[in-house]
């Protein structure tokens, strides 16, 4: 690779058709000693406070939930990303996303303090008014005040904008009139501020800030679900309720914008989240394996067992590398946007939109990666996993909320190729000539020259060659359909997959190499082994999602072709698996605990 050739920051969807350095990739190998020092202040905290108390906290035991925030709250865990002015730390993007994952083996806990930070408060910081913001985000941060966020109702799901409930000025001026209700509030049972979304007239979707207490604002009892069990979840009503204009947040008929905005942010915590639950559900089920004995011999001797362990770890791991490589884009995008003179706000907004297709592709990645895990844990549990003693029981129960929140995960899918499309449209990335070098490269014969002698080069092309497969399948499939492709939902799923799979690849191998030449290929046996069977599967598992979407809307010449090139950008070389798995296993085995 010519380093002239590669950007040292990329935009938004921009690593689909440039290459990347290794040492220009942020990992999570060089979190500085602050953030060291906040994540295990959380995983102190994590096991201190609240693993002692999960299950009062699945009972929902009065105060125990609004207690532990408190205590959250006293060490600044709630307010890690928020001004200093308002009360809170005014740390970097990475170190609040730290926050998330090391509180995200907190079971109903992690969940509570997620809504109360994300959607509980920043749609306030970012679009409230100067009086809003002192008003409020100063006790949000210490914890004082609880937050809370209503936009989903019982009809509109997906359909954010489908909302029912209406807000209408009152004669004198003073107010709006809320009449509808919101459901599946997460905090809702006894946060003191809720940002709720109604039409103003039945027509301009608008955001506002309620307070628990005001006339006509009412809340239903806990629902009782299949997970997360101790964190509150209701209805609210509105009945007449009365809300002073000055609680208007945002422009009037702007609230989608706050909405979409808000989403971008959540995704990304939301994978982070995931991640630190992953990695507590492999200590919880490589302990048990470890200890647990069939036929005299501890299960994690067998083939079996190591296999399930050593997949957990290989997903965490590329989870965790996409993460971070993608809160750094985020955080030096906001830092540049700050340099401009953009306000506070302005900055992290237009960051998280920046890179809103990686943050989807991490949301349901996150959320697929830890369904997996802990299904394997109860796996690995055998019938001991199906008893609630087991804590991965709980984490099986919690796990699957995740692929509904945020926007369902096949709505995130559907999101990412729309967005990628549309900044083609727009210019704002290249696409086309792309698709046009990698069509033309397939009516050529192909290179068979000597392997480049440089560090990772046979992994480098193929990821190289991974890309090519979605330009060749995507290209296609928008030329052939046109307009008509937003209908065609599995084809779009299809092509995300390729592109979650790709972009998990790269990411992977950006943090080997780096490591590799921060440390040498001998200290980094686990992480290259590792990073070669993700790619390795990846390969597969990419010429399946583009094998299926090809067939969908191609013939003929025109399918046989393509299906040719699918074939090429997805071959490679023989590679055993099965023992770099065990070598992943027997690094596990030594440390005891996830290592990475």
């Amino acid at each position: 690779m010519n380093s002239s050739t590669i950007a040292a920051s990329l935009k938004g969807g921009e690593w689909l058709i440039q290459p990347s350095l290794a040492k220009e990739t942020f990992i999570p190998e060089d979190f500085n000693e602050e953030q060291q020092m906040v994540k295990e202040m959380c995983a102190h905290f994590l096991e201190s406070e609240v693993i002692p108390v999960v299950a009062r906290l699945d009972q929902q035991e009065a105060g125990l939930m609004i207690a532990l925030m408190d205590k959250a709250g006293e060490q600044g865990v709630l307010g890690t990303s928020l001004p200093e002015e308002y009360g809170g730390l005014g740390k970097d993007f990475i170190t609040s996303t730290l926050v998330n994952e090391g509180l995200g083996g907190g079971y109903s806990f992690s969940v509570a303090v997620a809504a109360h930070t994300g959607i509980g408060t920043l749609p306030i910081l970012y679009f409230g008014t100067p009086e809003q913001k002192s008003k409020y985000i100063p006790k949000l941060a210490t914890g004082e005040w609880k937050g809370a966020y209503g936009l989903t109702e019982p009809n509109s799901g997906s359909d954010a904008l489908g909302a029912k409930t209406t807000a209408t000025l009152s004669a004198d001026g003073k107010h709006y009139i809320l009449n509808g209700q919101k459901c599946w509030i997460t905090n809702g049972g006894f946060a003191d501020i809720y940002t709720v979304f109604a039409k103003i007239d039945g027509k301009e979707f608008t955001a506002f800030i309620l307070e628990r207490g005001m006339e006509g604002f009412t809340q239903g009892p806990e629902e009782h679900k299949m997970g997360i069990k101790g964190s509150s979840t209701v209805q609210l009503y509105f009945q007449d309720c009365k809300v002073p204009v000055e609680n208007l947040l945002g422009e009037k008929g702007k609230g989608h914008i706050i909405a979409f905005n808000i989403l971008n942010i959540g995704r990304l915590k939301l994978a982070a989240a995931a991640l630190g639950a992953s990695k507590r559900s492999i200590n919880v089920a490589l302990q048990y394996a470890s200890t647990r004995e069939q036929f005299k011999t501890p299960i994690i001797e067998f083939g079996a067992m190591q296999h399930k362990l050593a997949q957990m770890a290989i997903r965490v791991w590329v989870l965790e590398s996409a993460l971070y490589r993608t809160a750094k884009w985020i955080g030096d995008k906001e830092h540049t946007l700050l340099q401009e003179g953009k306000p506070f706000n302005e900055a992290l907004l237009g960051a998280a939109d920046e890179y809103a297709i990686e943050c989807a592709m991490l949301k349901v990645d996150g959320s697929e990666m830890l369904d997996f895990v802990v299904d394997e844990g109860v796996q690995i549990h055998g019938g001991n996993g199906f008893s609630d003693e087991y804590d991965i029981s709980r984490a099986y129960r919690d796990s699957r909320i995740n692929r509904i929140f945020e926007g369902t995960n096949e709505i995130n899918r559907l999101l990412t190729v729309d967005m990628v499309l549309k900044r083609a449209m727009k210019g704002r990335l290249d696409l086309m000539s792309s698709v046009m070098n990698v069509q033309k490269e397939l009516m050529s014969i192909p290179e068979f020259g000597a392997d480049d002698d440089a560090p990772f080069a046979k992994e480098y092309k193929a990821i190289a060659n991974y890309k090519k497969a979605i330009l060749l399948t995507a290209g296609a499939a928008v030329q052939k359909l046109m307009m008509k492709i937003e209908q065609e939902q599995e084809i779009l799923m299809h092509i995300a997959d390729m592109a979650i799979l790709t972009f998990n690849t790269e990411c992977a191998l950006l943090r080997a190499h780096k490591l590799v030449e921060q440390k040498g290929e001998q200290s980094c046996e686990m992480e290259l082994n590792v990073m070669r069977v993700y790619l390795y599967d990846a390969a597969d598992l990419i010429h399946k999602h583009g094998k299926d979407a090809i067939n969908a809307f191609a013939e003929g010449d025109e399918q046989r072709m393509m299906l040719m090139g699918l074939k090429r950008y997805t071959k490679t070389e023989p590679f055993n698996s099965k023992e770099a798995r065990r070598k992943i296993v027997a690094h596990l085995r030594t440390s005891g605990l996830y290592p990475l």
